[in-house]
């Protein structure tokens, strides 16, 4: 991904960077300051339009709340998707602040609270059980509060995903239930008052290859029809998971959503619909959906040299975007796209490394990045900044405000 294909995606005026159609200065000002988060509402809109012109007729697409779940987006996104996914009680309020219905939410998490499986009960959301434990709460929280709650299985698949930034399946996790002793489970579940849907099978996230994700996909259907068999109730749910990525990076290339689509479309007709008729097929996705439609927006506080090196000195940093700082998954650093806001065209290109205003070498946006000359007060765009940026933060890190977000 560059910088250039970024600039065209959001636009221009004149020199400067546009969001929803707002100019980067002005956007500034409206906001009150910098550094700020903004996210674009129609780009929001058009790659959910994407999303679905690539899928085939009887999947829904669920929207990952953890990915991005700043209220204005979740409520945007509410008109657009079939469904939500919240991972703790504060995610779980805003999507039910919404017009979706409680029925389309599901709750997933390895370590959910007491507390918080008794507001998704009370609410009436589906659980993703992840273990026994688990499973033994819900069926209490049921019996005091006189609810049959809604659950299903987050399954731990016997299979590895090759090529996912992060593995979330296979192996010894966290997450889920391990294949092999989901229908011990099933056994259990279905004698105690639970309304047990389906399942939920991830088995890893940012995934830029269709091969590997299509075979992930096909293997997620095998196993979830074998398991099946143990259900107590012919399955009602089954979520696939998603895992699609994005590129973040300048040698990176976009996922072939055509081929992953394509390859959807046979399996539910060879597989789901004969075997599974009734069973609602989710597709959940997150930073696919948002993760290219944000940006982070900091001012040049110094511009400073040092024994040859140009420094760019600004007023965020990781504390607010930890992604971009290389301390979130990656394991050797490369930047992500980064543009001179305000004079995208200005001459005088030039090698320098993006810091924040934090007292710690890691605080580093760019590394060694070639930019158009940028001077104090000039503004610096950070793309792919739409998913896991402030929540993923560690935004009291010595102190600094938090940035504004914005939805335009």
């Amino acid at each position: 991904m560059t910088t250039r294909s970024m600039i065209a995606a959001f636009g221009r005026s004149g020199s400067e960077l546009t969001v929803g159609g707002i100019p980067a200065g002005r956007l500034a000002e409206r906001v009150g300051g910098t550094p700020f988060f903004a996210y674009d509402r129609a780009l929001l809109t058009a790659r959910v339009a994407t999303l679905r012109a690539a899928l085939p007729v009887g999947i829904d697409l669920s929207y990952a709340v953890k990915a991005n779940p700043m209220p204005a987006v979740v409520q945007h996104l509410s008109g657009l998707v079939d469904g939500f996914d919240v991972a703790s009680a504060l995610e779980l309020r805003t999507a039910l602040d919404t017009t979706v219905p409680a029925n389309r939410i599901s709750f997933a998490g390895p370590g959910k609270a007491p507390a918080e499986l008794t507001q998704a009960v009370a609410a009436g959301v589906t659980i993703e059980l992840e273990s026994q434990t688990e499973a033994d709460r819900v069926i209490e929280i049921g019996e005091r509060l006189g609810l049959r709650p809604r659950v299903a299985v987050r399954v731990n698949p016997d299979f590895e995903v090759r090529g996912s930034g992060m593995r979330m399946g296979g192996g010894a996790q966290q997450f889920g239930v391990d294949a092999e002793f989901v229908p011990a489970l099933l056994k259990h579940l279905g004698s105690d008052g639970l309304e047990v849907l389906g399942f939920h099978i991830f088995a890893g996230s940012q995934n830029l290859q269709a091969d590997r994700l299509c075979e992930a996909q096909r293997r997620t259907v095998e196993l979830a029809l074998r398991l099946a068999e143990s259900a107590p109730a012919p399955v009602a749910y089954l979520n696939l998971g998603g895992g699609f990525g994005i590129p973040y990076f300048e040698k990176d290339e976009p996922l072939d959503l055509d081929r992953v689509g394509a390859n959807l479309a046979d399996v539910m007709a060879a597989s789901i619909r004969p075997r599974l008729p009734g069973a609602r097929v989710v597709i959940e996705l997150g930073r696919f959906i948002v993760g290219e439609c944000g940006v982070y927006v900091t001012r040049v506080l110094d511009r400073k040299v040092s024994r040859g090196k140009t420094f760019l000195v600004v007023d965020g940093g990781l504390h607010h975007q930890l992604a971009a700082s290389g301390n979130f998954g990656q394991v050797i650093r490369r930047n992500y796209p980064l543009a001179v806001a305000n004079h995208i065209d200005r001459a005088g290109a030039e090698t320098v490394s993006v810091v924040g205003c934090l007292c710690t070498p890691l605080d580093l946006l760019g590394d060694a990045v070639t930019l158009p000359r940028a001077e104090i007060g000039d503004l610096i765009a950070i793309f792919q900044a739409g998913a896991y940026g402030l929540t993923a933060s560690p935004t009291a890190f010595l102190g600094h405000p938090a940035p504004a977000e914005v939805l335009v």
